[in-house]
């Protein structure tokens, strides 16, 4: 028995240990020191002395933190409702029995094999150079500046980001979908159960742990983006649509206040896994109830 226990033992280091060494080195390890620098004076380069809470403090007043707090909470509740009815939507189309349903998924998915640059300033082109030509054409003068304005701009990156986590999306869905039993569904159809009623009371029940976990990757996605706002807005007009990441990269990067943009970074990482934990919470305690 001892031998066996040594054997599964060191079964267990050479297939797990690898991975643990290397969440620790790039994870833990950077993630400790992080918190250790929010501390002290850091130039980027050496600390002289210790600051306490002083950086915490400093960036809780910033406003331009907090705009960027403000920003990313419009964009993270706008988006993740987006992208999740889209991606179920489109799940529930390419379930259904048409021939083309293999291409429509691979077409779906493309956008999310895009990088996120790439699709920034794919999409600027649309609203810069396409929207407004078409407005011209159409007389519609909604479509002219859409990166101008700050309402605006925020559609644009909601637009964006939905159109590219979509087809992600999908694929989560569509696999809890593929294991409800056609059984039930046929029995219900046998009872009288059109679709809206197939959806309220058997899909949507049946793959709410799909929702638990596609809502939480849209929401720590959306609350982390960085390359898509940058290529697409740059923050701008002024910062009106700079979110929580480009504003710590800024502070850190741009204005050389490295230990600020550290203690930031420590802010934004409680409040997502605040915000994340919460959201897992309620959704099992909702998944315990439609069970």
């Amino acid at each position: 028995m001892g031998k066996k226990r040594v054997r599964n033992f060191l079964a267990d280091v050479v297939f797990i240990g690898p991975v643990l060494l290397a969440f620790t080195m790039i994870v833990l390890v950077p993630l400790m020191k992080g918190i250790f620098l929010s501390f002290t004076d850091w130039n980027g380069m050496t600390y002289q002395s210790f600051v306490g809470f002083k950086n915490f403090k400093n960036a809780l007043t910033d406003q331009s933190f907090g705009r960027a707090f403000l920003f990313t909470f419009k964009f993270a509740a706008m988006a993740v409702i987006l992208i999740n009815v889209t991606g179920f939507s489109l799940a529930l189309l390419v379930t259904r029995n048409i021939r083309c349903s293999t291409f429509m998924r691979a077409v779906f998915y493309m956008p999310n094999l895009i990088g996120g640059l790439t699709l920034g300033f794919v999409w600027n082109f649309i609203f810069v150079e396409i929207f407004p030509a078409a407005g011209e054409k159409l007389g519609i003068s909604f479509l002219n500046g859409w990166l101008a304005d700050a309402k605006t701009g925020l559609w644009g990156l909601v637009i964006l980001t939905t159109w590219q986590m979509s087809g992600y999306m999908m694929i989560i869905y569509i696999a809890a979908l593929q294991n409800i039993s056609a059984d039930i569904i046929e029995s219900a159809r046998i009872d009288g159960a059109g679709f809206g009623m197939l959806l309220r009371k058997i899909m949507i029940p049946m793959v709410m742990p799909s929702f638990t976990v596609s809502i939480f990757l849209t929401l720590s996605n959306t609350f982390k983006l960085y390359d898509q706002n940058l290529a697409l807005t740059g923050g701008g007009p002024g910062d009106s649509t700079t979110m929580i990441s480009m504003n710590i990269y800024n502070t850190a990067y741009r204005y050389n206040q490295n230990a600020l943009g550290q203690a930031k970074a420590i802010i934004f990482l409680l409040v997502v896994l605040t915000i994340t934990l919460t959201q897992v919470y309620f959704s099992k305690k909702k998944e315990e109830q439609l069970g």
